[in-house]
C-alpha cells in the first residue's frame, strides 16, 4: 500500500534534483562563459539594439568608421532583445576567424537563411563545413585558371557590344555626350556575360531591358525598403530558436521583403533547371574534350566524376546557378559603376589610365603588325589599371559586412590592443560559443596602419609606391577583405577581376566620363550590397548617372 507513494516521491525527488542540477549548470555557465560585456561600444536600447543603425545606415561605413575611431578595431553593439554583437575589423582577428578557424565560425542563422531565400541550397548557403567542402570540391574545376582564361574573348565581345550600343543608339549625333545610368547598363552587360560564360545561354539583357531575369534581379535591389522595418528585425531575431526544417518554410510567409527574394530565386531556378538538364544530357553523350566549356557544363562533368555520396543533387546544382548569377553580375556591375564615378571625379586618373591603354594598344600593334584584341597578359601588365582595380575594391567594397557565429568557445587574438570599459588594455578577446560576430569589411579596408594615413581617400597610387606594410596577410587578393578570405572566400574572385579588366578597358578606350551638370550627391546605400542611389531620388532605385562622351580610340 505504501510502495506507490514512495515510488512517486522518489521520482519527484529525482526530477527536482535534475532540475536543480540543470539550473546550477546554467548559472555556472553564465558566470564562467566568456563575455564581451567589457568591450566598449555605443549605447543601445534593449528591444531593438543598435545593429539596425549599422546595417541600415544612409551611407555604408559612416558609423563603422566613427566607432572604429572611438573604440578601436573591435567594438560591441547591441542586437535585438539585448543580444551582444561583436564588430571586428582587426587583421589578426580576421585571419583567425576566416583562415585559421574558418569552419569553427559558420554563418549565423539569420544571414544564412536570408542567403537561402535568394540563392537556394547553393555554396553561398552551405550551413556546415562538411557541406561547404562538398560544394567547393565540385565547383573548383569550373574556376580553374585555364577555364577563366578561356572566358576573356566573351568578356571583351560583350563589352564592345555595350560600346557599340552607346555610340549608335544613345550618343549618335551628340558631340558633347549625354547622361547615362551607367550602373543599369553595366548590370545588363554583366548579366549577358554570366549567361554566355556560365550557361552558354543568351539572356539578351543588352538587347532587351525587359528581360525576365534582369528585371527580377533589378527588383531585388531596387525595391528594398529605404527605412528599417522594425517587426522584420524582431521576427528575424527569433530564428536562432527555430529548428532548421521550420526555417526552410519562412520563404512562404506572405511578407513583401521575403517574397521579393523568393520571386527572384524562382525566376532564376526556372531558367537554370532547363540549362542544367541540357548540360547533364551533353555530359553523358559527348566526349569531355569536345564538350562545352561553360561553367555549368564543367560543373556537371565534375559532379558526375565524384563519388556519389559527395555529389551535388540536381536541386543544389540549380541553386548554384542562381548563386553564380547574382554574385557574378550585380556585384561586378556595382564595382565598375563606382570606379567610373571615381574616374569622373578625378579626370587626371582617367586620363592616366587612357594613356596607359593607348600605349599598350600601340605595343600590341608593333608586336603583331595589326590591331588585335588584348590578351590577359596585356591587361595584367597595365600597372595603373591593376592599381585602380585594387583601390576601388578597397574603397568601395560591395559586400561591406559579413556575419559569423562562434561554433565553440575561443580566444580572438588582436593585432592592436583595445581598451575595455574598465580601462584595461587587452590583446585578445574571449569568445563564447554562439557569439555573433560582424566582420566590418569596409572598416578593415580603411585601417590607416595598413593602407596609410590617406586610407579614407581614393588613391590608387598606394598600390604602386611599394609602401604598403601588411603585417598580417588576410584577404584573397591584394590583402583586401572585399572577396572575404579563407575557406569560405569568394570562389569567383578571379572571374570578376578578369571581367572588370575587360569591360573597363573597352569603356575607357571608347568614352570619356564626367559628372553630370546636376552635381547629384551619390549615396552608398546598404541594400544587401553597397549600391549607388541619387540623394532625393531614392524612389528610382539603384542609380548612378554619369555624363558620357564618345571619343576617337584610334592609335
Amino acid at each position: 500500500m505504501l510502495s506507490l507513494p514512495i515510488a512517486n516521491l522518489t521520482a519527484s525527488n529525482a526530477s527536482l534534483a535534475l532540475l536543480l542540477l540543470l539550473a546550477a549548470y546554467a548559472a555556472y555557465r553564465r558566470l564562467t562563459r566568456p563575455s564581451v560585456k567589457n568591450i566598449r561600444g555605443p549605447e543601445a536600447p534593449f528591444w531593438l539594439g543598435n545593429d539596425r543603425d549599422f546595417i541600415r545606415q544612409t551611407n555604408v561605413g559612416d558609423l563603422d568608421f566613427r566607432c572604429a575611431q572611438e573604440y578601436g578595431n573591435v567594438w560591441r553593439m547591441g542586437g535585438v532583445f539585448g543580444r551582444d554583437i561583436l564588430l571586428v575589423a582587426d587583421p589578426k582577428a580576421l585571419q583567425h576567424i576566416l583562415q585559421k578557424s574558418g569552419y569553427n565560425y559558420p554563418k549565423d542563422i539569420v544571414s544564412s537563411h536570408f542567403v537561402r531565400l535568394f540563392a537556394g541550397d547553393s555554396i553561398l548557403y552551405a550551413p556546415t563545413g562538411k557541406e561547404h567542402v562538398r560544394h567547393r570540391k565540385v565547383m573548383n574545376p569550373a574556376f580553374s585558371a585555364p577555364q577563366l582564361r578561356s572566358f576573356l574573348p566573351q568578356f571583351r565581345d560583350t563589352a564592345l557590344k555595350l560600346c557599340r550600343l552607346w555610340k549608335d543608339q544613345i550618343l549618335e549625333g551628340k558631340v558633347d555626350g549625354d547622361i547615362i545610368p551607367v550602373n543599369k547598363w553595366l548590370a545588363r552587360t554583366t548579366l549577358d556575360i554570366v549567361g554566355e560564360t556560365a550557361y552558354h545561354f543568351d539572356f539578351g539583357a543588352l538587347d532587351n531591358s525587359k528581360n525576365e531575369v534582369s528585371e527580377a534581379y533589378a527588383r531585388l535591389f531596387a525595391e528594398a525598403p529605404s527605412e528599417p522595418v522594425v517587426w522584420v528585425d524582431l521576427f528575424a531575431a527569433t530564428w536562432r530558436w527555430l529548428p532548421r526544417w521550420l526555417l526552410e518554410l519562412i520563404e512562404y510567409i506572405p511578407v513583401d521583403a521575403l517574397q521579393r527574394l523568393r520571386r527572384s530565386r524562382l525566376v532564376m531556378n526556372k531558367v537554370s533547371t532547363v540549362l542544367v538538364d541540357n548540360a547533364m544530357e551533353d555530359a553523358q553523350t559527348v566526349e569531355i574534350e569536345k564538350g562545352r566549356k561553360d561553367v555549368v557544363s564543367v560543373l556537371v562533368r565534375a559532379n558526375l566524376s565524384e563519388n556519389p555520396s559527395l555529389q551535388l543533387s540536381k536541386h543544389e546544382m540549380v541553386s548554384q546557378m542562381a548563386a553564380l548569377t547574382i554574385a557574378g553580375h550585380e556585384t561586378t556591375a556595382n564595382t565598375l559603376s563606382w570606379l567610373l564615378w571615381e574616374l569622373a571625379k578625378h579626370p587626371h586618373l582617367q586620363e592616366r589610365l587612357r594613356g596607359e591603354i593607348k600605349q599598350k594598344r600601340q605595343e600590341v600593334i608593333d608586336r603583331v603588325g595589326e590591331r588585335v584584341d588584348f590578351s590577359l597578359e596585356d591587361l595584367e601588365s597595365m600597372t595603373f589599371l591593376q592599381a585602380l582595380l585594387k583601390e576601388i575594391l578597397r574603397f568601395h567594397p560591395i559586400i561591406y559586412q559579413i556575419v559569423r557565429e562562434a561554433g565553440k568557445d575561443d580566444i580572438l587574438p588582436l593585432s592592436s590592443p583595445i581598451t575595455t570599459t574598465t580601462g584595461e588594455a587587452i590583446n585578445e578577446v574571449p569568445i563564447a560559443k554562439g557569439q555573433v560576430i560582424v566582420i566590418s569589411i569596409c572598416t578593415y579596408n580603411r585601417i590607416k596602419s595598413i593602407w596609410g594615413e590617406d586610407a579614407h581617400e581614393f588613391n590608387p597610387s598606394r598600390f604602386l609606391d611599394g609602401k604598403l606594410e601588411n603585417e598580417v596577410k588576410v584577404g584573397m587578393y591584394a590583402n583586401l577583405m572585399t572577396f572575404s578570405a579563407g575557406m569560405r572566400g569568394c570562389i569567383g574572385w578571379k572571374f570578376s577581376l578578369i571581367e572588370m579588366q575587360a569591360i573597363l578597358v573597352a569603356l575607357i578606350e571608347n568614352f570619356e566620363f564626367s559628372l553630370p551638370p546636376t552635381n547629384d550627391e551619390i549615396l552608398r546605400r546598404p541594400i544587401g550590397a553597397m549600391s549607388p542611389m541619387v540623394e532625393g531620388r531614392q524612389n528610382e532605385g539603384v542609380l548612378l548617372p554619369l555624363m558620357v562622351r564618345a571619343i576617337d580610340n584610334s592609335v
